[in-house]
């Protein structure tokens, strides 16, 4: 998340600043201050949308977030979105779930965050992580449609050296076997997921030849087509020039693959303080993997899903990290005021100073909504990580 931070936060993050001050006892002359009001704080359905109550502004005022964001407008089916949407849902945000059934009406893709393929002995794997799998759920979330709505579970690599990768790499009979592992799990009859949503290529790219991954990735999405069930790739941006997945891999998977799920953000970090998903790299990386030289490219965009983070950064002295909706607020009572809008980069943040530094980036309805015009001038879908991590009006953009 590069950003042109500000000189004195730059500042702040480089020196620890004492200071030493004198207790003296209190002067009972004075008057008691009064405690700060407490911000009513409202919830559930309402009859309007964000954009039909004037929220959706470029410098939003702190008390109006904590007041409204727990609200989203009552018809729930409303779409507003037409390309593909994928959203993620993690065990660890329970609140996704909820989210999930709530606005499904606005998804046309969910992945639950369950499955991993494991290395168990030679020649033998294993996929993990089925105790998640919720078959209720399941039918509730493609109970709120759109028609044709799909459940592909995500599936990670887990516990592979880097021996087990080459192996998995160089002989076929392992891919086949994990290829027919996937299937047999997709249709399981008491859930039976429509595919898989694959996150290898973010994983491998970059330490094994391009050739080895494509043969990975095209002998299992080759199975899963022909078994009838889907492949959704999670492949990783541009990244500082390095051409970690660009159009020659898009053209090549692009026959196989239902969606490429595009991770759009992090791009700065607790080194490099700033802006987590810039609008200019969005465009850059869609443009690197889908260069509207290519034949058909507005057709093509669609199946590329730009990335759109529902949690945020908060940089301290010691470095920071990711935050959700809730800790965001939590930070957010502590400051007073409008947040400040970033306009190259299209993405808002605070500052304050006590009990103690903070810099926190974290999305907006001003600026999830910017990402979505983006993906409509690009024609490109979406993909949400992750829903539990966001607000409850976010949906209404959607």
């Amino acid at each position: 998340m590069r950003f042109q931070l500000q000189s004195n936060f730059v500042l702040i993050l480089s020196f620890v600043i004492f200071s030493t001050a004198t207790i003296a006892p209190p002067d009972k002359s004075k008057k008691a201050a009064k405690p700060a009001k407490e911000v009513k704080v409202n919830k559930g359905p309402v009859d309007r949308n964000v954009f039909d109550r004037n929220l959706v502004v470029d410098e939003p005022d702190s008390q109006s977030i904590i007041k409204e964001c727990g609200t989203y407008y009552k018809n729930t089916s409303a779409r507003l979105f037409d390309g593909l949407t994928l959203g993620f849902v993690t065990p660890w945000n329970n609140h996704g779930y909820d989210i999930a059934k709530t606005f499904g009406a606005k998804f046309d893709i969910i992945s639950p965050v369950w499955l991993q393929v494991e290395h168990k002995g030679k020649h033998k794997y294993e996929i993990s992580g089925t105790h998640d799998v919720d078959a209720k759920w399941i039918q509730d979330v493609r109970r709120t449609g759109p028609p044709g709505k799909k459940v592909l579970p995500r599936v990670m690599f887990e516990r592979f050296s880097e021996t087990d990768y080459s192996h998995v790499l160089m002989y076929e009979s392992a891919r086949d076997e994990i290829a027919d592992l996937l299937v047999k799990v997709c249709k399981d009859p008491r859930h039976k997921f429509d595919g898989i949503v694959l996150e290898v290529w973010f994983q491998l790219a970059g330490r094994v030849q391009d050739k080895h991954l494509l043969r990975l990735v095209e002998h299992l999405a080759k199975v899963l087509q022909v078994n009838g069930l889907e492949t959704v790739l999670v492949v990783p941006p541009i990244r500082d020039q390095m051409d970690f997945f660009s159009r020659k891999h898009f053209e090549a998977l692009y026959p196989l693959i239902s969606a490429f799920s595009l991770v759009t953000y992090d791009y700065s970090n607790i080194e490099r303080p700033g802006a987590n998903s810039p609008v200019k790299w969005i465009r850059q990386t869609v443009e690197h993997i889908c260069p509207d030289t290519l034949q058909n490219f507005r057709e093509k965009r669609q199946k590329l899903l730009i990335g759109m983070n529902m949690y945020g950064m908060d940089y301290t002295l010691s470095g920071g990290g990711p935050i959700t909706g809730r800790q965001f607020l939590d930070l957010l009572k502590l400051y007073k005021g409008s947040l400040n809008h970033a306009e190259e980069d299209e993405e808002n943040y605070f500052e304050f100073k006590k009990p103690s530094k903070h810099m926190v980036f974290y999305p907006t309805l001003y600026s999830i909504n910017k990402r979505i015009e983006l993906a409509r001038e690009l024609n490109t879908g979406l993909a949400l990580w992750e829903m539990g991590q966001g607000l409850d009006y976010f949906y209404d953009l959607f």
